[in-house]
């Protein structure tokens, strides 16, 4: 990635970036009407039409914004985004916490199997590249759109709520004690801010993280 302009940087991990967040949210929309809910494809949102799903803060200016920091001051590249919540009508679901707890396991799901999709590609760059100059591009395309599934995926996984991991350990616990553990919703956001700015954030997703990607980057042997 040293190799690459700035302009090259956010050209190449736009599109996986893009991609990662956009099917993420549809994976939700996708799984809930599959459990009963039609909330999503009511309002136009059960789509990977990006334009959709798109927050100009969360999924240009965040990810933007980091990646130049990374680039110009030469930081470890750490980057993270959001798109607009897919909405889900919990009570039109069947079973509604356990199918919600599988609504919110599906979007960093769908973002494990993006990051196999780019491993494969990225297998293939190498394999059949050859010095081709679009082909070496392309292969940075890849290995961004593994770097940012996996941490998307392992991010999201939080037990935070309203953090997908949040969603899921709720969607676990026996209802009572579910019930009182999703009080902390209206905090976690400012939980997960507390966490950035402290640096705890990297300390607890970090292992994770790297365990993970050294996972996808394994088969590149």
């Amino acid at each position: 990635m040293q190799n690459l302009s700035l302009l090259q940087s956010i050209l190449l991990f736009a599109v996986p970036a893009v991609m990662a967040i956009t099917v993420h949210e549809a994976a939700h929309g996708f799984t809930a009407r599959y459990f009963g809910d039609r909330t999503a494809e009511v309002l136009g949102r059960l789509t990977l039409n990006p334009l959709k799903h798109i927050d100009p803060i969360g999924t240009v200016l965040v990810p933007l914004g980091l990646l130049v920091m990374s680039k110009v001051t030469g930081a470890p590249l750490l980057i993270f985004g959001w798109a607009k919540p897919v909405p889900v009508g919990v009570r039109n679901l069947r079973n509604p916490q356990r199918d919600m707890a599988i609504v919110a396991a599906a979007g960093p799901a769908s973002n494990l199997a993006m990051a196999a999709g780019w491993t494969l590609v990225l297998v293939l760059t190498g394999m059949f590249g050859g010095g081709i100059q679009m082909m070496e591009y392309l292969a940075y395309m890849a290995y961004f759109g593994i770097f940012f599934n996996v941490l998307l995926a392992v991010f999201n996984m939080m037990p935070i709520p309203p953090l997908d991991g949040g969603r899921v350990v709720s969607g676990l616990l026996p209802p009572h004690v579910s019930s009182k553990f999703d009080r902390i919703e209206p905090f976690g956001f400012m939980i997960v801010i507390g966490l950035i700015m402290t640096g705890v954030l990297w300390n607890i997703i970090g292992p994770i993280f790297n365990a993970v990607l050294g996972f996808y980057l394994g088969f590149l042997g």
